[in-house]
């Protein structure tokens, strides 16, 4: 039987299985997939999603099934980031003729980007957070104290205060339409600067644990915690919390952008005839090849048979609503977007506001110096990365946005 994916072997090591034909793989991110490929608590093989890149220790558009064991950077930073989306009853000719008022709208209503003056307030975050934000932080904030009863250094954190905004860099809200013309609402975050607290603090401790047990680690930064030592149960708790909180923030910021939205769209409306909320960046427990494993998707999405997920492409590019295949060589998972072909470094330097001007054309959307990082031209194709996995999931909705705000 044909396959769709490559598949890499190397002695001590176990398979990597790639879903990357017609997309470029850089050579550095192939090592970092071969260095956790190594790691003695990985099971079976790891799957490496077509939007695959370098990130910190394990790549972003990984799969990592281990065997009683986490791997806290291969979670990352930004616990349980990931998309929300819910389809209308508006169509395309419901929406004003001139956007901006919507954008601004949105701006206003979810705090985003990020202030980092000394004294100064974060733009980011909430000043005093409104009652849907402190409705939802009370379901959070009972297990988040016993954490910090353990962890202090995690109270002093943007945790209450950061519940229901979006951040910056990659994250995003957009209006979009489908192929049919029904308007979406769809919107990119995670678990904030709580969520970076929580994986930063076990990552180091990670590390310090490798250092004492003499582990033989081929990256620092794939430092893991075993079953029944000191930390791991800590970290589980730590990051399925976090994972709560996200899901959370992005149902938060989903009812403000719709109420939003209401004051500028004359029509009446509902929402959520369709809806999703799914994690791309989180560890759970699953069942794979009759082994009760821990699944780390870093940039992937769980694509279970018959489940929904989104694949966003850049910012000016398609984005996807899929259904799964529950395809089990992929340990049942998708790409979690396009896959950065460039650092944001290197996409300023490349790169000018007339270029995301016109790479941007025709979405109502910040265009300055400032998100040139997010052009579109730094991302992998969202054509070629569907197609790379067509046997992990199908097509559902084509999303093209028409408004997006980012931090």
């Amino acid at each position: 039987m044909k396959t769709s994916y490559s598949q890499i072997e190397s002695p001590g090591a176990v398979p990597i299985k790639m879903w990357t034909k017609g997309v470029p793989v850089e050579p550095e991110a192939q090592a970092q997939l071969a260095n956790a490929a190594r790691l003695p608590i990985v099971f079976k093989h790891i799957a490496a999603m077509p939007d695959v890149h370098v990130g910190i220790g394990a790549t972003v558009g990984s799969v990592i099934p281990t065997l009683k064991a986490i791997i806290p950077a291969a979670v990352g930073v930004d616990i349980g980031c990931g998309m929300i989306a819910c389809k209308t009853t508006l169509h395309a000719n419901d929406l004003p003729d001139n956007l901006a008022p919507l954008r601004h709208a949105i701006e206003t209503a979810v705090p985003h980007g990020r202030t980092s003056m000394r004294g100064a307030r974060d733009k980011g975050a909430w000043d005093t957070p409104p009652a849907a934000s402190d409705a939802a932080w009370t379901t959070l904030a009972p297990e988040f104290d016993a954490i910090c009863a353990d962890y202090p250094s995690l109270k002093n954190t943007n945790n209450r205060k950061h519940l229901g905004t979006l951040g910056t860099g990659n994250h995003f809200i957009e209006v979009c339409l489908d192929e049919a013309g029904a308007v979406w609402f769809m919107l990119h975050s995670g678990s904030r600067g709580v969520g970076n607290a929580i994986g930063t603090l076990f990552i180091e401790l990670a590390k310090k644990d490798a250092i004492k047990n003499n582990m033989n680690l081929p990256d620092k930064d794939l430092a893991y915690f075993e079953e029944g030592s000191t930390y791991f149960g800590d970290y589980v708790q730590g990051v399925s919390w976090a994972q709560r909180f996200a899901k959370e923030n992005r149902e938060v910021m989903m009812a403000r952008v719709i109420a939003a939205a209401k004051t500028v769209i004359a029509k009446p409306f509902e929402t959520h005839l369709e809806a999703v909320n799914c994690h791309h960046n989180y560890v759970q427990r699953e069942t794979h090849f009759g082994e009760d494993v821990l699944v780390t998707r870093k940039g992937a999405v769980s694509a279970r048979a018959g489940e929904l997920g989104i694949i966003p492409g850049s910012m000016g590019a398609k984005s996807y609503i899929v259904r799964g295949k529950g395809n089990e060589d992929s340990f049942m998972s998708c790409s979690h977007g396009a896959g950065r072909v460039m650092s944001r470094t290197q996409a300023k330097k490349r790169f000018t506001i007339e270029d995301q001007i016109r790479a941007t054309a025709g979405v109502e959307c910040r265009k300055d110096a400032e998100v040139i990082d997010e052009i579109p031209m730094a991302y992998k194709d969202i054509d070629a990365v569907m197609e790379a996995q067509k046997d992990l999931v199908e097509v559902v909705y084509t999303l093209k946005q028409v408004v997006c705000v980012k931090g």
